[in-house]
Order: structure tokens, then sequence, then C-alpha cells
């Protein structure tokens, strides 16, 4: 039996993992969820999984998921930054799931790693902000760091088995998003219905947005090298549209390894939570004799903006991918709440990223003043 602690149980990715949780319940329970403030979801998961621990975001939705729940149900109710501390370094658990979304991410998870905790990674954020700590923290702990992103985890699953000094190349594949074909001319006029419209993945708002920008493929580049161990040179971004593929790897002697499978989170959040085992989870594979040509493009860094300074942020290292990430996340949310236009996105980031005066080898304290810092420089551009 594998005990989990799974924060950001109401998005997407902890759903996920609950129907996982759920469907195989001789090898999984649950003793912690985590969430910020969806009180109803979270009060029916806590009714179906009871776990020791439920926490939310602030005390008024802590108070309101006590009114929620049938009475006498036994539950410890947590609020704020000590609750998710308490969540991810539960003594019972065995693997952390991170499923939160954004730089809110880290703190959670360098507990859970600092507790030995075994992390199933969903936060592309903890990575890009502090890959360098996170990863050695979890060295020394001796703690097995698995991606959930289906492109990392498709890459895990394609180096497994195969001599690192053999690897070439990393192929992220991308989507391009429910703008990849329309005129930029136009991408003035796109609305948050518009961004949040992907025409093959299902997932929360703030990714379908950074999908729609490709600015999720560029946190996923900064993340593919401090996972692997590999310099950006290696990793290349490969349009694919029709989400087949999941990513690829290429070998020095020509050979080509890629991970298909349909467009659907929960075969990676599976075998992150099971490895080394496959759960039977009964999936369909692709439907191979009706599916279009596959097909590749290359990323238009003009057109799409966001992966390019994403690009330059990696490249530069230190500080500047946290303020990319900050002014990314600021200028998201401006836009879903019909703050600032579509096209206003990677401008807010530039600017901020412009501003930045990087820090080159950042401690944990660097990081968390950069992010503050970009936040409140976003801010106010918006």
């Amino acid at each position: 039996m594998k005990y989990l602690s799974i924060l950001g149980s109401t998005g997407s990715v902890g759903c996920n993992a609950l129907e996982i949780v759920e469907k195989f319940p001789e090898q999984f329970a649950i003793k912690a969820l985590a969430a910020a403030r969806n009180v109803e979801l979270l009060a029916g998961q806590i009714v179906k999984f009871c776990p020791e621990i439920a926490v939310v975001l602030d005390e008024s939705s802590a108070l309101e998921l006590k009114r929620s729940l049938p009475a006498g149900t036994s539950v410890e109710i947590m609020h704020g930054q000590d609750g998710y501390r308490a969540a991810a370094t539960h003594s019972s658990v065995d693997m952390v799931v991170v499923a939160i979304v954004g730089a809110a991410g880290l703190m959670p998870t360098l507990a859970a790693i600092e507790a030995g905790k075994d992390i199933a990674l969903a936060n592309k954020e903890t990575i890009v902000m502090a890959g360098e700590i996170v990863l050695k923290m979890a060295a020394q702990k001796s703690v097995n760091i698995l991606p959930i992103d289906s492109e990392h985890s498709a890459i895990f699953q394609c180096i497994i088995g195969h001599r690192r000094e053999d690897l070439d190349k990393i192929l992220l594949t991308a989507s391009g998003g429910p703008f990849l074909h329309k005129p930029e001319k136009e991408f003035s006029k796109i609305t948050p219905d518009d961004a949040l419209n992907h025409p093959t993945w299902s997932m929360g708002k703030k990714i379908s947005v950074d999908s729609a920008t490709l600015m999720n493929k560029g946190l996923e580049v900064i993340e593919a090298k401090f996972l692997f161990g590999v310099s950006q040179d290696m990793i290349k971004v490969l349009i694919h549209p029709q989400s087949i593929i999941h990513s690829m790897v290429s070998y020095r002697d020509g050979a080509v390894i890629a991970q298909l499978g349909i467009p659907d989170m929960k075969g990676a959040v599976a075998y992150a939570m099971s490895y080394p085992e496959r759960l039977p989870l009964e999936q369909p594979i692709p439907d191979f004799f009706n599916i279009d040509a596959f097909t590749f493009e290359q990323p238009d860094l003009e057109k799409f903006p966001c992966l390019a300074l994403a690009y330059n942020a990696s490249k530069t290292g230190g500080t500047l991918p946290v303020a990319l990430n900050a002014a990314n996340e600021v200028a998201v949310e401006s836009f879903l709440m019909k703050r600032i236009s579509f096209v206003k996105i990677p401008e807010i980031i530039s600017k901020t990223m412009d501003k930045h005066s990087v820090v080159t080898n950042p401690a944990l304290s660097d990081i968390i003043e950069a992010d503050r810092w970009a936040r409140e420089t976003a801010c106010q551009m918006v």
C-alpha cells in the first residue's frame, strides 16, 4: 500500500490522481488532501477518501469547509502555508503528488523532499524557479522525482533502459495550442474563452492559456533541462498538432524512440504514482487506422514570443526564469480577468525580464525575492 498526499486535489491532475486511487484501492490510500478555495469539491473528496488532513488556502475557506462536511467527519482541517507544509510532510505519507499550479508549489515541494517523501511532480514551476536547489536536495535525501507532465513522462519513459551518455537530443512535442494557424493580426481580438478552448487537451485555465501562448512549452524546456541533466542545445521543440506523440528522444547512433498515447493525462499520472509498475488502466490506444497523418512544424518564435522569452531566460539562468514565471502568472491571471489583452501577455513578461537584475547563483532567499519583485513589477504594468 502506498500512502499519498495530493497537493492540488481539486485541479485536473489532482482529480485524475484520485480517480486512479479509487480504481486501485488495494494499492493506494489518501492521507492528506490540499486545495485552494474549491471547498465544495474538496468536501466531496474528503467524504470519499477519508484523509487525515485537509488543507485550504485561507481561514474563511477552512470555516466554509467545516460547515460543508457531514457531522462526525474525522479530518483535521488546516489552512495556509502551515497546512500545506503539514500535508507535504505527513509522517505516514510515502509520496506527495504536487499538482498545485504556479510558484505556490515550490515551498511545499521542498518541504516534502526535506521530509524524505518521493515526489510525483506536475508543478513545472518548482523546477523552473529552483531546479538546481530542488534536485540537489532530492539527491541528498535519496528522493525520487517522477514527472507527471505528459511530455516529461514520455521523455522519462524513452530514457529508461538506455545509457545516458548515448543520448543526443530531447524532442519535446507541443500541440501548438488553439491559435497555431490563426493569423497573428487577429491575436488582439482573442478572448479568454478562445484561449481556453484547447483543440486536444483538457487542462486547467492557467495551463490552457500557457499552451495558447506556447509559454507552457518554454517552461517545459527549462524543466527538461534540469530534470534530465542536459544542455538547452540538446532540447528541440516540435509542433505536433495531433498530440499523439507525447515526446521523443534521439541517440547518437541515429535511433529515435517515441512515447505515444491518447491525449489524456491519466496515463502519465498513473505511471508516476505506480513506477516502476504499469497499472491496468484500460485506457484506449490511439486509433491508428483512422487517425490523421502525423505532422510536425517548427515553432514560430515571432508569432509566439513567449517561447523565445523562455529560451532567453533558460540560457541566462540565475533568477531570470523566476522573473519570467512570476510575470507570466500575473499576466495570465490579468488576461483571464479581462484586464489586459492576449497580446499584452508577452509584452508584460518581456518588460519585467528587461528590468530584472539577475542573481547568477541564487540561494532560496534570492529566488523568493525575485519572485516577489517580478510579481510587483508586472502588477504595476497591468
